[in-house]
């Protein structure tokens, strides 16, 4: 008899995997679109000294929305599009890591932890020269440029688009060569890595927690309040947050240096932790991290609605009755 007190989760080996990619890259999209906006904004944020430019997640958003108009809230977003790529690869890495783990282990906290972790080393080795390039194109302000390098020519129509890409594209290749498209890789894998090893383990056990607090009211009534009448998705739709929140904030000091790196061309991550807390001490650590938090909350809610919605329409026909997902 199934357990009324677990939530159910679905394995690999339960999809339909031409449905499970079809429907995940409509489903990334349509996030990447509603989130793009608050990922620029974080990352002019970790980039800018001080308060030079702007004093907030929400003093950013008005003033590019002032200055820049719509279009400067999605600089680089076509290029960043290029990570569903990535997307696909850290799904499938996840889930076939977590089918193996269990051969040896089948904690659920160890199997999330590992398949987090390996599943962000993949999706960030395709990742970061995507990140690279669409970074410096956030930085491109009307007329001027918070990074290293400038778009020439940003108002001749000729540029729009791929046009200023490809110039991004060069002046990187001339300066640095091809090595330049993965810089700040290290310090990628040391944000992302820990973020996602972490996200999952706490999603899962946020999970638990809203469910044991939903199911048990009483000694006496340990079930009166089962998942049947408090839907799994919003128990998901509350501890992905919650997990999002948690690996934000522990990950947060990782993310600013790696956003300087990438931007402003150092080549260590030790120098650029030692500037940053001369120029503005531990607090510097902090930046972006609601404009991180901001963007994560309505994104992981979509993400996790989605991605089990996704793997509830994905599953192979003969499983759709077979439980109570």
């Amino acid at each position: 008899m199934e357990d009324k007190r677990n939530i159910p989760i679905i394995e690999w080996e339960h999809l339909d995997k031409r449905k499970f990619y079809v429907f995940g890259i409509c489903m990334t999209m349509m996030i990447r679109v509603s989130v793009y906006p608050f990922t620029l904004i974080r990352t002019r944020l970790q980039v800018q000294k001080g308060k030079s430019l702007y004093n907030g997640t929400f003093d950013a958003f008005v003033k590019i929305l002032r200055t820049e108009g719509t279009a400067g809230l999605y600089r680089g977003f076509l290029v960043n599009t290029f990570t569903l790529i990535s997307g696909q690869c850290y799904v499938t890495t996840y889930e076939l890591t977590r089918k193996y783990v269990s051969r040896y282990n089948n904690n659920n906290a160890v199997k999330s932890l590992v398949a987090g972790g390996s599943a962000s080393l993949v999706a960030q080795s395709i990742t970061v020269p995507i990140d690279v390039i669409s970074q410096h194109l956030m930085m491109q302000r009307k007329g001027e440029s918070m990074g290293r390098f400038k778009v020439q020519n940003q108002d001749a129509k000729r540029m729009l688009v791929f046009g200023q890409t490809k110039d991004i594209i060069l002046q990187i290749f001339k300066a640095d060569g091809f090595r330049g498209f993965y810089r700040g890789y290290v310090a990628s894998l040391l944000t992302y890595i820990p973020n996602s090893a972490v996200w999952w383990p706490f999603y899962h056990f946020y999970a638990a927690s809203c469910l044991k607090l939903c199911s048990l009211p009483s000694p006496e009534q340990l079930s009166s309040l089962t998942p049947r009448d408090c839907p799994h998705l919003l128990l998901q739709a509350i501890s992905g947050p919650l997990a999002a929140a948690t690996a934000s904030t522990l990950t947060n000091p990782m993310d600013v240096i790696r956003a300087r790196v990438q931007v402003e061309g150092k080549s260590s991550i030790i120098l650029t932790f030692k500037q940053l807390m001369v120029e503005e001490g531990p607090w510097g650590l902090t930046k972006g991290l609601s404009a991180r938090i901001i963007s994560a909350t309505p994104s992981t809610i979509v993400i996790v609605v989605g991605y089990e919605t996704l793997k509830k329409l994905s599953l192979r026909p003969e499983l759709v009755d077979s439980r109570h997902w």
